[in-house]
Formats: C-alpha cells, structure tokens, sequence
C-alpha cells in the first residue's frame, strides 16, 4: 500500500486547514446576513479556486493546492466521504411518519413539483443542446434526463432553514411544506440512479440499466420496511449496552458505509445507499436525538464545509460564466419548479397566493443539486459552463425563496384575512440540515 511522504502529509494537513478555515469563516459571514452557510462556503472556494487566487497568484495556488499532487488525491477521498457523509444526514431528516400523515396533500405538491421541471430541463436540453452543449451527441436522453432531474429536486434542509426564518416551521403550511420535500428528495434520488444506469458512469457495471432500477427500488423499499425492523434492535443494543453516545455514533457511520458500499457496487455512486440508509436510521426510535445532534454537528461544520468549499477548486467560475447558459438554466428551473407547485398546491385546495407561495417554497435548491452537477461534470455529461449555471441557479432560489413566501403569504392574508393554518403550530419538530 502507498503512503504519503512527510512533505506530503504536511501539504495535506495545510490543504485542510486553508480550506476548512475559510468554509467556516465564510459560512459564518453570511448567515450573519441571514442566508445559508452554504453560499459562503461556495464563494470561499470561488476564491481560493482558480477563478481568483489561481488567477492572480497562480504560483501560491499550484504551490497549496497542485504540487505535489498526492496530497490532492488524498483530500479528493476525504471530500467524497464528507459528501457521503451529507446526503446520510440529509436522509436522516426525510420524517417517514410525516410523509404517511400529509401524503395525500404533500404528494400532489411533491409529484407536480417533480414533473414540471423535469419536463421543462428534459424537453429544453433536448431541443436547444447543440447550442449550449459543447460534446457532440447522437443520443441526447442521458443529458436531457439528467437536466430535468438536477433541476427537480427541491433542497430539504434550505426549505426548512427558511421556514424557521419566517417562523413557520411548526405551522401546517410549513409542516405540509417539508413533507412535500421529503417525497421530492426520495424520489429525485430514485431518478438520478435511472441516469447513473443509463449513462453508464461507473463503466463496470454488472448490471443492465432495467436491473439496476429494479435493485434500486428493491433496496429502497427494503431499507424504509423491513430494513428499520433491523435497524432499530442494533442501535437498542447499542444504547443499552455500550457506551454512549460512542457507540450510536459509530453503528450509524458504519451504516452509512455499508449503504454507500451498496450502492458503489451497483454502480450508482455510494451516496445514493448513504441517503436511503439515513432515510431508515433516522427515523429510528432507539437513535438518540443527542446523538443526531452530535453527528449532524459533526458533518456539518466539518466534513460538508470541506466539500461545498473543494467545489471551488474543480472549475473557473471567472472563465466559464457564460451569461446566456446561465439565463437559460435560471429559466428553465425556476419556470418549472414555481408552476409545477403551485399546480400541486392548487390540487391540494390552496388559494392563489398561498399556491403561489408553495411553488417558490418548492423553488429553494442546495445541496443536492451541485453534488448531481459535479458528478455529471466529472463524468463528461455537462460542461464546466452548465456546471457553473446549476450553482448559480442555487444562489439565485436560495436568495429567491424567503422573501417570495413572506410575499405571497402576506397577500394571501390580505385578501383572506388571517389564516388558522399559518399560525395553528403543530407538535412535531424538524432539525434542519444547515445547506
């Protein structure tokens, strides 16, 4: 086995310290200015990448971050752990109790939420490819079907970091909200496999596309079943048994790596099995909240601030920001996503501006979509230019999102007086993923 050289393991620690020193500082800057940490974490990496100090410092830039490349490699594994490490909290938060409470309503919103924007993304890439895809094609299904999912899929911790904001997180409209996350998030990640098969990226597949899908939905639907009736007797041993919260903290890592090695094997990347795996432990009884609190503190200021900040290093934001490819995505996604929730929010009985509301709401996008562009950037399915419009259109729904449903909402109160649903609170609680 290879191993780093002590000038290497120094370049390393410095490439962790840099990075992480500036995802946390950003962060921290911009929710002081009420927006999530992940805008900051980007921009730091936007900096410290080659759109600016590899720009004007390009010697310090391949001194830290290029030369030698070994430590490189080496935090390339870390940052794909700690991306692993997200989509595993990210499913610890999808309230499987909730979605069977307010499926019916959050369904209609969630699957109307879905469709419409993947339509849009889908039949846009499909039509207008050649003049915003640099790779020549003969077959343009993977592309077109990986643009409506990445612009389908709506980000749970950002809607309810919003929805604390407007404190209304306990409120049915809010709680309606979330669960219509939920379901989206579940089945946005089903559709990326369908992609992840279909385009082949892992190359050595054993599986066709058709069995990969049929595995996929037999994994799921074993995991948020029969899998948490396994689940639950682990972590009641754990806690009844062995020390805590230690033990609880590494049965749920290793969890999480066993449904990342899953799903790795399968060929559709491990984080897909990381998020189905903290679909089935978060919603176990016997899995503390004081140890929740503590992994998801743990990702979150320490292994997610090294990944979203590591984005910046991969593409020149400067160079490829192409202002007509980044129209077009913002189009496309915001089009979709507003109408496609506020025809669900309409099914569902809401009144205008409150539908109106919902389909911003269901606007909000974060993590999961960078995670699904780099990806397909990496496997040569976009180019750097698309990847940098799907991270700007996170910017812009992010930004757009609050103060649109404070809009919309206070219209809808206007014209209809207060409503008892906006200010009925409810019992349950959501801790947020902070992306």
């Amino acid at each position: 086995m290879g191993k780093l050289a002590t000038n290497e393991v120094l370049q390393f620690l410095i490439i962790i310290t840099v990075l992480l020193a500036t995802a946390r500082i950003m962060g921290e800057l911009f929710k002081k200015f009420g927006m999530p940490a992940i805008i900051g974490e980007l921009l730091g990496g936007i900096l410290l990448g080659p759109s600016f100090i590899g720009s004007f410092f390009p010697g310090f830039f391949h001194f830290i971050f290029q030369d030698p490349k070994q430590p490189a490699v080496a935090f390339d594994g870390l940052s794909r752990l700690s991306v692993m490490m997200l989509l595993f909290i990210a499913g610890m938060e999808v309230k499987l109790e909730n979605i069977i409470r307010r499926g019916k309503a959050a369904a209609k919103i969630s699957f109307s939420g879905i469709a419409f924007p993947l339509l849009f993304g889908f039949a846009a890439t499909w039509f207008f490819y050649d003049q915003f895809f640099d790779a020549a094609t003969t077959d343009r299904t993977v592309p077109a079907l990986f643009m409506g999912t990445a612009l389908s899929i709506t980000a749970l911790g950002v809607m309810a970091k919003i929805l604390i904001d407007i404190d209304m997180i306990k409120s049915r409209f809010g709680n309606l909200m979330m669960t219509a996350a939920m379901i989206d998030d579940i089945i946005g990640w089903m559709l990326f496999s369908v992609v992840i098969a279909l385009a082949h990226l892992e190359g050595e597949s054993k599986f066709s596309a058709v069995t990969v899908l049929g595995i996929v939905i037999g994994f799921t639907a074993f995991m948020v079943t029969v899998g948490r009736r396994i689940v639950d007797p682990m972590f009641r041993y754990a806690n009844e048994k062995l020390s805590k919260p230690g033990a609880e903290l590494s049965l749920a890592m290793l969890l999480c790596l066993a449904g990342g090695i899953f799903t790795e094997w399968l060929g559709i990347k491990a984080i897909f099995g990381a998020f189905i795996m903290g679909v089935a432990i978060g919603n176990s009884p016997y899995f503390t909240q004081k140890a929740k609190d503590t992994f998801h503190d743990i990702v979150t200021y320490v292994f997610s601030p090294l990944f979203f900040v590591s984005i910046g290093l991969k593409v020149n934001f400067v160079s490829n920001f192409d202002f007509t490819i980044v129209l077009f995505v913002l189009a496309i996604s915001i089009l979709g996503k507003v109408i496609g929730g506020f025809i669900g929010a309409r099914l569902s009985g809401f009144k205008y501006h409150k539908a109106v509301a919902v389909g911003f709401g269901m606007n909000a996008r974060g993590s999961q979509e960078i995670v699904l562009g780099l990806i397909a950037l990496q496997a040569g399915i976009i180019n750097e230019k698309i990847f940098v419009g799907l991270v700007v259109m996170t910017f812009v729904t992010i930004l757009l999102a609050g103060p649109m449903i404070r809009y919309f909402l206070r219209k809808h109160e206007e014209i209809n007086g207060p409503s008892s649903d906006l200010n009925t609170r409810q019992s349950e609680t959501t801790v947020p993923v902070a992306v």
